[in-house]
């Protein structure tokens, strides 16, 4: 797949110069640098360029070309691309830019070319890239300064900028890649069609990148998960904190965001997420030299205490665990260490540690099978060989089954000490920090690349009565469900608490009559999605008196709050206790589809935000990993000998709802809030929930 693309026999660069700074120049000349493909100028105004025949035309070239470069203005690009779909040209990079990320004019020139691609069956990078490299068939389709160094490392992204950087500073330190892409519009190739590409490619070991948005959600987690169960994928995904433009009226929409989804795609599919671009680059280094630890057990070796107890922090706020060492480790260690020095994790051989020493204690700690790891730290203290040691530490990083990372801690002191690792492609870590980080990245990978992904179980509901609610919905011109979603619930097997509407006083002293008492009244409103805020909620009604009492206040309540709101009733329930109130919520985000939300309920959902997010649908492991991921979870499972909540019934309740919302993708929000869970073995009860239908 994409053979060609990244090993063509012939290339043409369509828009070559002969002026230096120009980009046609640059490709040109990067192209020429590499070895074993026939490299052809295409430019109408000049015969020839770095000694190389320039043809006026694609069509006039007498060789079969492979993969076209494109480095004309945009607007000369759509015949370009009809030129060499005529020619029979399989592939094509567009560097050239001034389209959809310029104007309106530009996007509507990029479908031009994508049907244009499209209609000869062509496939196309870009437009607005910075080309592509491939250090395995030494190509160097861009206007990046420098040829990639060969590596196991393969990077996309969607910035030119983040790309020349990335290089750059690969250059500087050694590090290499298999592939560069520079994904630029995503046109035609994006993230996905690579992530499949790099899953096969022998020479490709750790995937990186730089995104900003993905094409396709679903594909992306479904081929995100097969690639993760070979190889790691690394992204930094750019925007995190900007917010959705449509309007929300759920607790669900407003706390989800616009990064929720990527965050909970990315863990559910096995992609490890960088919160910067620094982050990227230490994983991608981490995976690309170490081995995979066994477990999350650390050792810390070290010559300064201040370090080591840094260091320990650090692991232990990330949930990285402190190790014990066996006795037969301590004993070891005492037979050469200095009697001040600390035997203990971390272990400290003080400040005048000699190389011999470092090595010693190395040895000592991969033995201990309580060890997955060791993080080793050296100060520039007047007494310490920094080269020496690091010269001591390659071979045992090499040869060890377990990861060993680096941090020659400081500044001009430890830079010859850092150029020998760097010369033998051993990552320093500038601070232990970024070095514990890089290890909990492989830790996690440990667990990614075995874990198991379960088909959701598709339960057994009465689809058509749903579906009859939603479309007498449609047909009455209602976008929000209010009581009616509770039959919703019901045709999905979710229990529901006992209710009845009612429009005036009577009916509402009738309906409180026939549930019994004590009872809840709710104002019903189209208007009106947080009712507690306008007095729209009355609890532990007891007789006629209490209802008549609260029917009166509620309507002066939200009459003054809200003086424009619909009331078409009062919405009448069995007072339910005894339990602990849940929220279930579903937002439909642009690119992945439902996103469920699950947190601690009631009014306090939205101030204290202690909330977790999965894309449907979900397993049952998915919806045990939502619940135990907040951090109030402990209050559901029983705490101070309270008896814990019923927490298969939330995960049947969870899986139920994520089915609902896969069947229908009319609706486009969904909040359960409460959701009543009772002890364990006594179920749940849905209290009140609000349903919005999509705006077709």
């Amino acid at each position: 797949m994409l053979d060609k693309l990244f090993d063509p026999d012939v290339v043409a660069v369509i828009g070559a110069s002969r002026t230096e700074g120009k980009v046609g120049h640059a490709v040109l000349k990067n192209l020429l640098q590499g070895a074993g493909h026939q490299v052809i100028p295409i430019n109408p105004k000049v015969n020839e360029i770095l000694g190389l025949k320039c043809y006026a035309d694609v069509l006039d070239v007498p060789e079969k070309i492979d993969l076209a470069v494109i480095v004309v203005p945009a607007a000369a690009v759509p015949s370009t691309m009809e030129k060499c779909g005529q020619a029979g040209i399989s592939y094509v990079v567009v560097i050239s830019a001034g389209f959809k990320e310029a104007s309106l004019e530009g996007a509507r020139l990029e479908r031009e070319i994508t049907a244009i691609a499209g209609k000869y069956g062509m496939r196309m990078v870009g437009p607005n890239c910075l080309g592509i490299i491939d250090t395995s068939s030494s190509l160097n389709a861009s206007f990046a300064a420098s040829m990639a160094f060969p590596g196991n490392i393969a990077m996309m992204s969607q910035s030119g900028a983040i790309c020349t950087v990335t290089l750059d500073w690969a250059d500087r330190i050694g590090v290499g890649f298999s592939k560069f892409i520079s994904l630029g519009n995503k046109a035609d190739l994006a993230e996905n069609d690579f992530l499949e590409l790099f899953m096969k490619d022998d020479s490709t070991a750790v995937i990186a990148a730089y995104l900003e948005g993905v094409k396709d959600g679903p594909r992306f987690m479904d081929v995100a998960r097969n690639v993760t169960r070979e190889k790691p994928v690394i992204i930094v995904k750019s925007g995190r904190t900007a917010v959705g433009s449509r309007a929300v009226s759920s607790h669900t929409g407003t706390l989800a965001g616009s990064d929720a989804a990527y965050t909970a795609a990315f863990r559910q599919s096995g992609v490890i997420r960088a919160d910067s671009l620094e982050e990227m680059l230490d994983y991608s280094r981490a995976f690309s030299t170490y081995p995979l630890p066994r477990g999350k057990k650390v050792a810390i070796l070290t010559n300064a205490g201040g370090l080591g107890i840094l260091t320990a922090d650090a692991c232990h706020s990330i949930g990285l665990s402190i190790t014990s060492f066996e006795e037969e480790t301590i004993t070891k260690l005492k037979q050469k260490l200095p009697e001040a020095a600390g035997l203990y994790n971390p272990v400290d051989v003080l400040g005048d540690a000699s190389p011999q020493l470092y090595e010693h204690a190395l040895e000592v700690l991969l033995a201990d099978p309580n060890v997955d790891g060791i993080i080793v730290l050296v100060s520039p203290q007047a007494m310490t060989d920094v080269p020496a040691i690091a010269q001591s530490l390659i071979k045992m990083v090499k040869t060890s089954d377990k990861p060993i990372l680096c941090n020659l801690a400081g500044g001009m002191r430890i830079a010859a000490g850092e150029e020998i690792l760097n010369q033998h492609g051993i990552p320093n870590y500038p601070s232990s920090e970024r070095a514990v980080a890089s290890l909990k990245a492989l830790c996690d990978y440990s667990s990614i690349k075995v874990k198991e992904h379960t088909t959701p179980v598709t339960m057994p509901v009465n689809r058509e009565a749903a579906q009859k609610i939603i479309d007498d919905a449609i047909a009455n011109g209602r976008r929000t469900l209010g009581l009616e979603s509770l039959g919703l619930l019901t045709a999905y097997g979710i229990p529901v608490v006992q209710s009845r509407m009612a429009g005036n006083l009577p009916e509402a002293i009738a309906a409180c009559e026939e549930i019994g008492y004590p009872v809840v009244m709710k104002i019903i409103s189209p208007d009106i999605s947080h009712k507690t805020d306008v007095g729209g909620i009355k609890l532990n009604l007891v007789d006629a008196k209490d209802v008549e009492h609260a029917y009166l206040t509620m309507m002066s309540d939200v009459k003054h709050y809200m003086p424009n709101a619909q009331i078409t009733g009062v919405q009448v329930q069995q007072m339910v206790t005894g339990g602990k109130e849940v929220i279930i919520g579903m937002d439909r985000d642009p690119q992945f589809g439902p996103l469920l939300m699950f947190g601690l309920g009631g009014v306090y959902v939205e101030f204290l935000k202690d909330v977790s997010f999965a894309v449907a649908p979900v397993n049952d492991k998915e919806a045990q990993h939502m619940i135990a991921s907040i951090k109030t979870y402990p209050l559901i499972a029983g705490v101070r000998g309270e008896k814990p909540s019923d927490i298969k019934a939330i995960v049947d309740t969870l899986l139920k709802v994520s089915q609902l919302v896969m069947d229908f993708p009319s609706l486009a929000e969904f909040e359960m809030n409460p959701l009543m869970v009772m002890p364990e073995g006594k179920g749940c009860l849905a209290m009140d929930v609000r349903m919005t239908l999509r705006n077709e």
